[in-house]
Parts: structure tokens; C-alpha cells; sequence
């Protein structure tokens, strides 16, 4: 709650501003919306290609047997099924997300795919991860940054819970950087998905929502420069689709 007298702190929700006290229900209300059509819509919005974006990370990721891996807003497991079965039996996979709805299709998901005895979940919130310091091998994040209302918190967060060596991955929306693409991709976000989210998830309200919450996340640069300002070092970011999405990459010593 603000001080007497003072005005609460906004943020933006999509093109909204909100107060910030209020801005992790509505993200909550979206995701709870759309979590039992939600891999479903990301074949569709992306045509499959989500998948080689997640692939790409894991494959960066440089996870391998006996890691401890936290992925943190992991929705419905599509990353950490790839992650538990590169940790292996000696290793250990922690699905964190706020979202219980999204978090109980992932249960369901992975234990309907036999992937069992190295994962657990975690209902957290990224800002304020209830995990020890200097615990995880890996830790990433996947199309769930933008949501959360500060960033500066979460990444710090992700910061603490890293072993030193350790490495934080955020596969996430950005700009794209091939010449006129940005114009075509602004086409499809605003009249394709939200046509989809209301034909198939009936729900076109979320899907415009997510559309207009990559408009207001960093773009590469400046992710680049916040995950610096919050320790991590030797950042760098590959570029996936011409920049619709983009993978940054960075190290805790």
C-alpha cells in the first residue's frame, strides 16, 4: 500500500499502466485464462517454432549430468523435460511458477511422459525465489521475464540463487533487426494472434495482452545491460528469427 498522501507506483500491463500492487493478478489472470490451450497456441502463433527456440536454449545451456537446473515461470515443462533428461538421475530439474494453473498442467505433463524423480515444483515468484544462495547450476527463463513487474528484482533474484560459475539463460520476445520485418511482424501481433486467441482459446483479450507486453520489454541492448547491472558477467545474446526472439546469455563468478 503507498504512504498516506503518495500516489502507488504504476506499471505497464500490455499498452496499460496499473499500479504495481496490481499488475501480478492480472498476469495471473491472463495465464490462468489461457493455460490449457497454452502449447497448443504457441505451435499455432509461431508455426512449431517455439520449439527450435527452446531447443536452441537448452543446447546453449550446456546442461549435462548431475546439474542443478531452477526454470524459473517453466509453465507447462516443455523446458524442463529437456533439461531433467540432460541432468540425468544425478541431477536436479525445480519448475518454478507463480501460476498454479500452468504449473498443474506441467506436473501433469511430465509425469504423463515418464519424466519423474529428478523434477520438482515450485510455486514461486521470480522477484523472490525461496531457494538457497549459490544452489543452482543453470537457471533459466523462458517467454515468462516480460510478466513479471520488476525485472531488475528478478534478475537479481536469479543472480542469488546461481552457484558461482553458474549461468542464467533468458530466452525471450525482442526486436526484430532484419529491415522491414518489424512492420510485418507488427501486422501479426495485433490482428493474427488476437484472431487466434479468440477462435481457439476463446480469449482474445490475453493473446493482445501478450502481444503488446513484447512491445514493452527491453530490447537486446538494454536486457543486455540490466543482467550486467545485476552481476552477471561475459553477457552475450544470439539473435533467433531475425530478432523476434532473442537468447541472452550470462555468467556469475
Amino acid at each position: 500500500m503507498p504512504e498516506p498522501g503518495k500516489s502507488e507506483r504504476t506499471t505497464h500491463f500490455g499498452f496499460r499502466e496499473v499500479p504495481e500492487s496490481a499488475k501480478d493478478d492480472l498476469v495471473a489472470g491472463v495465464f490462468h485464462s489461457v493455460a490449457d490451450k497454452y502449447d497448443l497456441m504457441n505451435d499455432l502463433m509461431s508455426l512449431g517454432v517455439h520449439r527450435l527456440w527452446k531447443q536452441f536454449a537448452v543446447e546453449a545451456s550446456g546442461v549435462r549430468g548431475g546439474f542443478r537446473v531452477l526454470d524459473v515461470a517453466g509453465g507447462t515443462g516443455d523446458l524442463a523435460a529437456k533439461f531433467a533428461m540432460r541432468a540425468g538421475r544425478r541431477g536436479q530439474v525445480v519448475l518454478a511458477d507463480i501460476n498454479a494453473s500452468m504449473l498443474g498442467i506441467g506436473r501433469t505433463r511430465l509425469v504423463d511422459r515418464g519424466i519423474v524423480g529428478n523434477v520438482a515444483f515450485v510455486q514461486a515468484n521470480a522477484e523472490n525465489l525461496p531457494f538457497p544462495e549459490n544452489y543452482f547450476d543453470r537457471v533459466s527463463i523462458a517467454f515468462g521475464l516480460r510478466n513479471v513487474t520488476h525485472i531488475d528484482r528478478a534478475l537479481a533474484s536469479m543472480f542469488r540463487v546461481l552457484k558461482p560459475g553458474g549461468a542464467l539463460l533468458v530466452l525471450e520476445f525482442s526486436r526484430p533487426v532484419v529491415p522491414g520485418l518489424n512492420n510485418l511482424y507488427d501486422a501479426y501481433s495485433f490482428n493474427v494472434l488476437p484472431w487466434l486467441g479468440r477462435v481457439i482459446a476463446q480469449d482474445e483479450g490475453s493473446y493482445r495482452y501478450l502481444a503488446e507486453s513484447i512491445r514493452k520489454h527491453p530490447d537486446q541492448e538494454t536486457l543486455k545491460t540490466m543482467m550486467e547491472k545485476a552481476g552477471f558477467e561475459r553477457v552475450q545474446y544470439h539473435n533467433l528469427s531475425g530478432g523476434i526472439v532473442a537468447l541472452h546469455k550470462g555468467y556469475k563468478f
